[in-house]
C-alpha cells in the first residue's frame, strides 16, 4: 500500500445506518476501508454491511467473537456470506476457538484476533485476575493466534514494535488507539499518532471520533494525511 490513505480504516461508531452512510459518502474518494462495529451492527444488522459495500469500499466487522467454537465457526460463516474482508474474534476464546474461526472463513475474507483492548491497562489484567504483564500477554495471544492460522492481530500501538519483531511480516497488525496530535483521547489508553504507529510497524490504524466527531471529515483526514507526510 503505496498510499497513506489506504493505510486508515475510519470506525464507522455510529447510531444509524443514515449516519454511517453520510459519513462513507462524505469520505468517498478518500477512505477506502470502515469499520463497523458493535454499536452499529446491533442496531442495523447485516443490511448496514452490504449497504456500505455497495458503496465500494471495504468492510471491517469488528464484532469480537467471543464463544464456543461451533457458536463463533457459524458467525463466522455468515460474515462471510455477507462480504465483509475482516473480522475479529477474541484470541482469549482460546486455541479451539482460534481454529474453529479460521477453519469457518471462506474466501478472502481475514480473521483478525483481538489481543488486549487498547482501553485496557495493567490494572485491568490484575483485576480480572491475569498475573502476567501486559505486553506478555499480548505476545502469548499474538502467538496463540498466528499457530492457529490467523490472518491478523489487533493490538495497541505500544505493543505493534515487538509483535512486529516476534512475528515478522506474515501477520498484519491492524492498530487502534490512534489519536492525531490535535485530538483528544477519549477512553483510550495506550494510545499515539498516526505517524508514531505507523513507524512502530502497524499494517492499519483504526481511526474513529477524530473523524466522525470533526464537523468536517474530509479535513480531518486531510489533516491525518498531512500529520503522515510531514
Amino acid at each position: 500500500m503505496t498510499n497513506a490513505a489506504d493505510k486508515i480504516i475510519v470506525a464507522l461508531d455510529v447510531p444509524t445506518k443514515k449516519d454511517a452512510l453520510g459519513l462513507v459518502e462524505q469520505l468517498g474518494g478518500q477512505i477506502s476501508f470502515f469499520k463497523i462495529g458493535l454499536q452499529l451492527y446491533t442496531a442495523e444488522g447485516p443490511e448496514i454491511v452490504r449497504a456500505v459495500l455497495a458503496s465500494g469500499a471495504k468492510v471491517f466487522l469488528d464484532l469480537k467473537l467471543h464463544d464456543i467454537p461451533n457458536t463463533v465457526a457459524n458467525a463466522v460463516e455468515s460474515a462471510g456470506k455477507v462480504g465483509a474482508q475482516m473480522l475479529t474474534i477474541h484470541l482469549s476464546g482460546g486455541p479451539e476457538m482460534i481454529r474453529a474461526a479460521v477453519s469457518a472463513k471462506k474466501g478472502k475474507m481475514s480473521i483478525l484476533g483481538v489481543t488486549v483492548l487498547t482501553s485496557a491497562t495493567q490494572q485491568t489484567l490484575d483485576e480480572i485476575g491475569i498475573g502476567e504483564q501486559l505486553d506478555r500477554h499480548v505476545l502469548r495471544l499474538g502467538n496463540l493466534g498466528a499457530a492457529a492460522g490467523i490472518d491478523g492481530l489487533v493490538a495497541s500501538p505500544f505493543e505493534v514494535s515487538f509483535l512486529r519483531e516476534q512475528l515478522g511480516d506474515k501477520i498484519k497488525l491492524i492498530v487502534p488507539g490512534v489519536r492525531p496530535s490535535w485530538s483528544e483521547p477519549g477512553d483510550q489508553k495506550r494510545f499515539m499518532t498516526p505517524r508514531q504507529a505507523l513507524e512502530a510497524g502497524a499494517d492499519y490504524l483504526v481511526i474513529g471520533r477524530p473523524i466522525t466527531k470533526d464537523p468536517n471529515p474530509r479535513g480531518a483526514v486531510e489533516k491525518i494525511l498531512a500529520e503522515l507526510k510531514s
